[in-house]
């Protein structure tokens, strides 16, 4: 084998070895930052009412004056429905799992 031979082969064995590394490489992916889990919520929170004043807990206020003779006084019916509707809606909530700045990506 003369040296010129020789050369040639070696640089075509070179040449063959770059060549599959750079389609082992093309094979990988490396990732970093994306993200993970992100978790949300929109919970409403508490309600607190104070005082619900209802009718001021007043029935029929009858005043009667100076009377002769057979007095009749009817105050008739009372009724008071009082209905509350109170909700606390959690609203929208919004979750990011961006990667953020500084992650490191591995390839196995």
């Amino acid at each position: 084998m003369n040296d010129k031979t020789l050369k040639g082969a070696i640089a075509g064995a070179v040449a063959g070895l770059v060549g599959v590394s750079q389609v082992a490489a093309q094979e990988d992916i490396a990732a970093a930052g994306n993200g993970g889990t992100a978790d949300a919520s929109a919970n409403g929170g508490a309600v607190a009412t104070g005082d619900i004043n209802s009718g001021g807990n007043v029935g029929t206020a009858i005043g009667v004056g100076d009377t002769y003779g057979s007095v009749a006084v009817d105050g008739g019916a009372i009724a008071n429905a009082t209905s509350l509707d109170v909700s606390v809606d959690g609203g929208t909530a919004i979750a990011d799992a961006s990667g953020g700045d500084y992650n490191i990506a591995f390839v196995s």
